[in-house]
C-alpha cells in the first residue's frame, strides 16, 4: 500500500517547535508563542484592493506550518473578509483537532453604540469560529465619541458570562490604555493587550510612551504589520514596487533608506545563521517586548515567520537598528 503523503506538520519536527518562547498574556494567566499569526487575509477575497494569489490549500499550509513549528496564536477579526476569516480559521481548528489560541475582535460601527452590542457581535463572531469562548477578544477602534468605557463595559459582561478568556483593546493611545486598564481593574479583570501598529517602519508605540506604559501596566503590547506589509523583507525596490495599498504605504518611504536598511538587517542575519531581513525585523520587535503577529498566506511564509522564533538579536544589532530607523 502506498504511504499518504506527509502533511506539513509532519515534515517540520517538534525539536524544531520547542524552540519558540512562550510568553504571558499580560496578568490574563494565557501563555502564546513570542510570535503569533495574523489571518486579516484569510478568506478575503477582495484582498483590501491588490489581489489575491493564494487559494484555501496555501492558507491550509500556512495553518498546519505554524502548528507544527509552534506558532498556536491566532488573531482574526469579525471584519476580515465580513467574517469569512473567522469561519476558515474555526474550519481549520476543528479539522486538525488541536486546541489554539484565538483572538478575535469587535468593531465598534457608528449603529453599536451599547455594551450589549459588543455581547452580539460576540456571539455571531463564536458561531463562525465554533467555539464556545474565544482566548482574547479585542475592540478593534476606540471610536469616538463613544466613550471607551461603553465597549469595556461591554467585554467585562462577556468575561463575567466566559464567553472570553481575555479582554484587549486595539490601536489604542497611550491614555486610552490607562484608562481602559484603570476600567477592567474596577471589574476585576486585567487588561490583556493592546494591539497596535509596530515595527521598524513605525515605532510610534516606543516614541509615544505607549510601549513603556503597557510595561509598566503589564498590558501586552501585540504588533500589527510588522514587516510593515513587506516593505520590510527585501522584496519591494524602486524598481519593483508594491501595488495597491502597498503602494500607497510606499509613498511615505524613502526606497533608498528603505534598501539600506534591509541591507543591515541582511548583514545582521548572516551573523545569526543566514536569517533573513523579514526574521530581523521581526525578531526586533520581540526584543522590544511586544509580540509581532506576521500575516501568512502560504507554506513558505509560515516558515519563514517561525525563523524569527528562538534566538535574539544582541543589544548592538538592536541599537544599529534604533539608529537605522531614527
Amino acid at each position: 500500500m502506498t504511504a499518504a503523503p506527509m502533511s506539513w506538520a509532519e515534515v517540520i519536527t517538534v525539536s524544531e517547535s520547542a524552540k519558540v518562547k512562550r510568553v504571558p498574556l499580560g496578568a490574563s494567566g494565557i501563555e502564546v508563542p513570542e510570535i503569533g499569526v495574523g489571518v486579516w487575509q484569510w478568506g478575503d477575497t477582495l484582498s483590501w484592493g491588490y489581489g489575491r494569489s493564494y487559494s484555501e490549500a496555501d492558507i491550509r499550509g500556512a495553518y498546519e506550518v505554524s502548528l507544527a513549528r509552534g506558532l498556536d496564536f491566532f488573531d482574526t477579526a469579525e471584519l476580515y473578509g465580513r467574517g469569512a476569516s473567522e469561519r476558515l480559521l474555526g474550519k481549520l481548528v476543528r479539522e486538525s483537532g488541536r486546541r489554539v489560541i484565538v483572538a478575535s475582535k469587535f468593531f465598534p460601527f457608528p449603529w453599536r453604540w451599547t455594551r450589549g452590542s459588543l455581547i452580539a457581535a460576540l456571539e455571531h463572531s463564536l458561531e463562525r469560529l465554533g467555539l464556545e469562548s474565544i482566548d482574547l477578544y479585542q475592540i478593534h477602534w476606540p471610536a469616538p465619541p463613544v466613550p471607551i468605557e461603553i465597549r469595556l463595559a461591554g467585554l467585562a459582561d462577556a468575561f463575567d458570562r466566559k464567553r472570553i478568556r481575555a479582554a484587549g483593546i486595539s490601536n489604542c493611545s497611550t491614555e486610552q490604555t490607562r484608562r481602559a486598564h484603570a476600567y477592567l481593574a474596577a471589574r476585576g479583570l486585567p487588561l490583556a493587550a493592546n494591539q497596535v501598529s509596530f515595527s521598524l517602519l513605525n515605532r510610534h508605540p516606543e516614541t509615544t510612551g505607549l510601549l513603556d506604559a503597557c510595561r509598566d501596566l503589564n498590558v501586552t503590547l501585540i504588533a500589527y504589520s510588522p514587516l510593515a506589509q513587506g516593505l520590510l523583507t527585501g522584496k519591494y525596490t524602486r524598481q519593483h514596487r508594491p501595488s495597491g495599498m502597498r503602494a500607497v504605504r510606499g509613498l511615505w518611504a524613502s526606497y533608498e533608506a528603505i534598501g539600506r536598511m534591509v541591507d543591515l538587517m541582511r548583514e545582521i542575519g548572516t551573523g545569526h545563521g543566514g536569517k533573513t531581513p523579514a526574521q530581523v525585523a521581526l525578531n526586533w520587535v520581540i526584543c522590544k517586548g511586544a509580540i509581532p503577529i506576521p500575516g501568512a498566506k502560504n507554506a513558505r511564509q509560515a516558515e519563514e515567520n517561525a525563523g524569527a522564533a528562538g534566538w535574539r538579536l544582541s543589544p548592538e544589532e538592536v541599537a544599529a537598528l534604533d539608529a537605522a530607523t531614527e
